[in-house]
């Protein structure tokens, strides 16, 4: 298949500027059962998250006497996607997502406070439209504030890239398919640390220094809707 042209007149195929993000729209405590909740819409994503515990461990031998354990749990509904890995039941690359999502909030949430329990966040993505991980990872952050567990700091992610010789930020899921790089990034503002960073492509040092500077950029952007996210809930 021919790829597509992705840049035309000087803009994204969506009319977008090279640094610009999707709407974004969160609300937190939308599950009543849940310890803490968040529901995203970022473009034509959608996604719930939703954070339980602290509570016994189950098994009960993977219990840390000293911390909280996290699991976490990412998953395409079905109906998501039109590709395979929206498809029923766990998969490679919804696994991988989960293992380095649960790593970026070991890294923030007050682990050490809850010893010999677990914490469950759980990630649904009820439709795809490119940088699905990120856009888990900023709603997962907003339901673990909305739950009340002590963390550092609320972390957010976004999916940046290239294509061609151009930066991009935020990619749909044609320029994620069709880019010459993808870079997904989550950073936690408040400890000035990249929680995650991976790559699938190729960019100078010069290329991933500025990406970088994008996307701390547009992340005060995706941090407001987060807050603003969380301010509603309590003004509710």
């Amino acid at each position: 298949m021919e790829k597509p042209q992705l840049i035309k007149d000087g803009k994204r195929l969506d009319g977008r500027d090279f640094d610009e993000l999707r709407p974004i729209r969160i609300t937190a405590g939308v599950i009543k059962n849940a310890t803490g909740s968040a529901y995203l819409e970022w473009g034509n994503n959608k996604v719930l998250a939703a954070v339980y515990g602290p509570k016994e461990v189950f098994p009960k031998h993977f219990a840390d006497p000293e911390k909280a354990i996290v699991k976490c749990r990412y998953a395409m509904a079905p109906f998501s996607s039109l590709e395979e890995h929206g498809r029923a039941g766990p998969n490679r690359r919804a696994t991988e997502i989960s293992k380095v999502t649960r790593e970026v909030f070991e890294n923030v949430i007050m682990l050490e406070q809850f010893p010999s329990t677990e914490i469950d966040i759980f990630i649904e993505i009820l439709q795809s439209d490119g940088g699905t991980r990120a856009a888990g990872i900023t709603a997962a952050s907003v339901a673990l504030a909305n739950s009340g567990i002590p963390i550092r700091d609320m972390p957010y992610a976004v999916a940046a890239g290239k294509i061609g010789d151009q930066l991009v930020i935020d990619v749909n899921k044609i320029e994620d398919n069709y880019s010459d790089a993808d870079v997904p990034v989550a950073i936690s503002p408040n400890l000035g640390r990249i929680l995650l960073l991976q790559m699938d492509g190729n960019l100078t040092k010069d290329e991933f220094s500025r990406l970088l500077g994008m996307v701390e950029k547009a992340g005060t952007k995706v941090m407001a809707a987060q807050r603003q996210a969380i301010m509603e809930m309590y003004k509710q």
